[in-house]
């Protein structure tokens, strides 16, 4: 199937996320339970929340096209420490002095206030009903299918965390901007995903931009960084990422986009990994590593199969670890947030 790369695409999704018939929804909605999770959870206590959901960021979007990037990120942090739990809204309260927020690998995560936002319109529809994990999940969703992407069909049930992590549990469990092919098979593997669906994973690379903090390592050969790197675009790189410190203001402030078509959830990201265009190492990596490359190339040349592997990498990330039942609490609102 020819892909469209075209302004085009990122228009027609919207038209798809308002039809019923979307060709991408993907999820066996009669299934009834994932995890402790359920497809038709809040049928009876919250059935306009989708709806809801949708038009509260469908706006947003329109005004700021960098918000699904961040919307996705804010998914990916939050369920990859502790599980996707909405811990990464808490704030540093009484004797911890700092949470995983404040992580260095968190730099730079931003609309966590949308979600504060979303649940204040729920609570007038549907009273301490709707937990803000699942309000993440939901956000990322929508992230993905309002910039071209499929309409994912995902379990719901979260509950929220009564505490957070620290920043080092953080440190420790969000992969480095160094991780290589063997680090995110690895990390992707632990929560049931096969290589294909941890390659279609990082097609949420496809969306958002890079901070030059974390591009400046592509350059170090000792560290051998720069596998798969065009000349030419290394070249792009030390342009726009000169080499100043990583911790500088200037390195936090400055980025590349992620792909040629940086605000379309789109397969462009494949092939720039396979022309050795990417942003991070792994980027790069997935576009030569043997185990990677077939579905890199597979990817690249059809974009169904990425959309489908992508639905179910997302439906397992999101559904690992989570809070159900009796085990965690629904937030009355979420907690205030910057």
């Amino acid at each position: 199937m020819m892909k469209s790369k075209s302004i085009a695409a990122a228009s027609a999704s919207c038209f798809l996320i308002m039809s019923l018939l979307c060709n991408y929804i993907s999820g066996d909605q009669n299934e009834t339970n994932y995890e402790g999770l359920s497809y038709n959870y809040y049928e009876k206590t919250c059935p306009r929340l989708e709806e809801i959901v949708r038009s509260s960021i469908s706006p947003l979007f329109a005004i700021d096209p960098t918000a699904p990037a961040a919307l996705l990120r804010l998914m990916f942090h939050d369920c990859q420490v502790q599980g996707c739990d909405a811990s990464i809204l808490i704030e540093t309260s009484g004797d911890q002095q700092f949470t995983e927020l404040d992580s260095a690998k968190n730099f730079g995560i931003r609309k966590r206030e949308l979600i504060g936002s979303i649940k204040t319109s729920l609570e007038v529809e549907c009273p301490q009903q709707v937990s803000c994990s699942d309000l993440i999940i939901l956000a990322a969703r929508e992230a993905v299918a309002l910039t071209g992407g499929p309409l994912i069909a995902v379990p719901l049930g979260r509950k929220d965390s009564l505490s957070t992590p620290s920043k080092h549990v953080a440190d420790s469990e969000l992969p480095p901007s160094t991780a290589d092919v063997d680090s995110i098979l690895n990390l992707f593997a632990s929560i049931d995903m096969t290589i294909e669906e941890s390659v279609a994973i990082m097609g949420s690379h496809s969306i958002g931009v890079t901070h030059c903090n974390n591009v400046l390592s592509r350059f170090d050969n000792e560290n051998a960084t720069n596998t798969n790197m065009d000349p030419r675009f290394q070249t792009f790189l030390r342009v726009v990422c000169p080499e100043f410190s990583p911790t500088s203001k200037t390195a936090e402030a400055t980025f590349v986009p992620n792909d040629q078509t940086s605000l379309i959830f789109d397969t462009a990201y494949y092939d720039d990994s396979i022309a050795g265009r990417g942003n991070l190492r792994i980027d790069s990596e997935i576009g030569v590593d043997p185990r990677t490359r077939p579905f890199v190339e597979a990817f690249a040349a059809d974009q169904d199969r990425f959309f489908n592997a992508f639905s179910s990498a997302f439906v397992k990330l999101s559904s690992y670890k989570v809070l159900t039942g009796n085990n965690g609490v629904v937030r009355n609102v979420c907690d205030k947030v910057d």
